[in-house]
């Protein structure tokens, strides 16, 4: 059998550049390639070498792939395990984000937030 692993998720945001600069705050992550994407519109990946979040702004273009990409999400939530906790809990609330769903369960801890385009994050930890 074949090991898989992910590599990366793609969502559409109103800002690319905003969201990602966010996600580096949040999470210490760095931007590892940004520019014009093949369908039209801008995006930024950002995250670590191996894995990353690929942030996508439309470009206002009617092409119907882009179109597809903005009304088919069915995103439920993006996970990002972390070490410590509590540190990116402050880091999400300093920002100005409501933090829910906060809880301690086997075998973690993790809390949710909505970002500015109502993405919702899971923020867990496994320390």
């Amino acid at each position: 059998m074949t090991a898989a692993r992910l590599e990366h998720v793609n969502v559409t945001v109103t800002d690319a550049k905003t969201t990602a600069a966010l996600m580096c705050r949040l999470f210490d992550w760095k931007i590892r390639w940004e520019g014009e994407a093949s369908v039209g519109g801008y995006t930024v990946h950002v995250g670590e070498d191996d894995t990353y979040l690929a942030i996508y702004m439309i470009d206002g273009s009617d092409h119907a792939d882009v179109q597809r990409r903005h009304q088919l999400a069915g995103l439920n939530h993006i996970g990002v395990v972390v070490d410590d906790l509590d540190a990116v809990l402050a880091r999400v609330e300093g920002e100005g984000y409501e933090i829910y769903s906060y809880a301690d369960y086997e075998p973690g801890r993790r809390f949710y937030f909505l970002d500015a385009d109502q993405v919702e994050y899971e923020v867990v930890s496994y320390a």
